[in-house]
């Protein structure tokens, strides 16, 4: 393909990307593997840069563009190179108009930047469409730091988290004997300080609530290999889902089940007021995992915000009743939206009494208060609701969790 025939296919891919956001539609990644399939004329270079170039697009405006072609050329005007291929050849692109529509505007959508913490300044706003690093969970009992450097020189570990290493972007793990082994497993380090929040060295029974594919499921049974653990979750596909990945991990102490949305709690009553530690990593907008997947910046409404809002304290009021006396309650989302963590931790606590935030086991991030602003040693009088990470402060996906402890 000639370069501005690249241009053309990057326009073209953008152009299924924002169709799919505005109807709710595939990701972009399942619509990038299903455009490179249908056109296996491309090459691996040039799937290569055809992808690069729609995502730069699709990272760099936080507003919804109108066409793929009105995203490329606003990234033309600020590249003579790219703009020199809007030449107008049989593949390519047509030339650049002055009076044609090109996109505008940052990479946040006003509303929600409107409503991000205070503490988000320029260098956090773009971290958060950064490229994310490849994060890995690994298990103890089948390699050490010592093999994982032998294999993988470049890799680097975490002082905060004892089984967490670091790879660059695109490194390829899962034809290496550690992956086959199951030694190594993928995950966000931000996702493993969510599990350690949930440790308890006498804890006997321990329910992921929402243990979708089962990431946090497995770091759990590896911390707490005498535990039961109770993954439930509402979907058999993601549940099905777990499977290879507990096959790799070996023998656990995983009981699955699959719940009736809506109905939850005709599963779940025979665990009431008995569990050491329940987990909810609740659905969430996903505004903490935008460096993985930017498009979805453009399906987020004020309206769905306040659906999973909704369903956020739905969850969190089963999970409290599920928890023991004395047991802790950990709640986590994958947003950086303070309506959607702290906010919602301190409603839902203000209409408990016997219930208190403790931060114990919580060595990474930032604490912060209900309002979603860093929860200062001065600041007494408002005590933190629980921990932010950000990818530029932690080098993590973006996270707020807590832990409330049931008082006895």
């Amino acid at each position: 393909m000639t370069p501005a025939a690249r241009v053309q296919a990057a326009i073209d891919l953008v152009d299924a990307i924002l169709k799919a956001a505005r109807g709710q539609g595939a990701s972009a990644d399942t619509l990038a593997r299903n455009f490179f399939r249908d056109r296996r004329y491309m090459g691996s270079g040039d799937r290569r840069a055809v992808r690069e170039l729609a995502y730069r697009a699709v990272r760099r405006f936080g507003e919804i563009p109108d066409t793929g072609r009105a995203a490329m050329a606003a990234l033309a005007r600020e590249d003579a190179e790219l703009a020199a291929l809007f030449d107008g050849s049989g593949y390519g692109p047509a030339a650049l108009s002055e009076t044609e529509p090109v996109a505008s505007g940052g990479v946040i959508p006003g509303w929600i930047e409107a409503r991000l913490p205070g503490l988000f300044d320029a260098a956090e706003k773009d971290a958060l469409l950064d490229r994310a690093a490849l994060d890995l969970r690994y298990a103890p009992n089948r390699t050490d730091r010592a093999a994982l450097a032998a294999h993988w020189p470049e890799i680097e570990f975490s002082d905060a988290l004892p089984r967490a290493a670091r790879l660059p972007n695109g490194t390829a793990i899962e034809d290496s004997d550690l992956w086959q082994q199951g030694a190594v497993d993928v995950q966000d380090w931000g996702s493993q300080a969510i599990v350690a929040a949930c440790d308890g060295a006498d804890a006997t029974l321990v329910i992921d609530l929402c243990a979708g594919a089962g990431g946090k499921t497995l770091a759990l049974s590896a911390m707490l290999p005498t535990a039961r653990i109770i993954a439930s979750d509402t979907s058999r596909d993601r549940l099905a889902a777990m499977e290879p990945r507990r096959r790799r991990a070996g023998p656990d102490t995983i009981e699955t089940v699959l719940l009736n949305p809506k109905r939850e709690w005709d599963s779940l009553e025979p665990f009431e007021g008995q569990a050491d530690v329940v987990l909810v990593d609740a659905p969430c907008s996903g505004s903490g995992t935008w460096r993985r997947n930017p498009e979805t910046r453009w399906r987020l409404t004020p309206d769905r915000l306040d659906k999973l809002v909704a369903e956020q304290a739905r969850l969190i009021a089963i999970a409290m009743r599920l928890v023991r006396p004395g047991g802790a309650l950990v709640y986590a989302v994958c947003s950086l939206l303070p309506d959607e963590g702290p906010r919602q931790v301190a409603r839902a606590l203000k209409d408990q009494p016997g219930w208190h935030i403790s931060l114990e086991h919580m060595n990474i991030g930032r604490p912060v208060r209900a309002d979603g602003a860093l929860a200062g040693s001065h600041d007494s009088a408002a005590q933190p609701a629980g921990m932010l990470l950000t990818p530029h402060h932690d080098g993590t996906d973006g996270f707020f969790f807590t832990r409330a402890i049931r008082s006895c």
